[in-house]
């Protein structure tokens, strides 16, 4: 599974990382930082904090 973040359109909510905090970290600034690996058993929690995201942001590629 593969996460792609559109940095461009992330607004540093911080939904992703409230959500699903084991998958998506923020910078110092509240922004997601891209680059996110999802662990064996964690693709429920990836997608759950993609959903949360509400400037669709993230997008979630098995």
């Amino acid at each position: 599974m593969r996460i792609d973040i559109d940095l461009a359109a992330c607004a540093g909510h911080g939904q992703c990382a409230a959500t699903s905090p084991d998958v998506y970290h923020l910078d110092d600034d509240g922004f997601v930082l891209d680059g996110a690996t999802v662990a064996d058993g964690a693709e429920d929690d990836a997608r759950e904090g993609a959903s949360a995201c509400p400037e669709n942001a993230i997008t979630i590629r098995d």
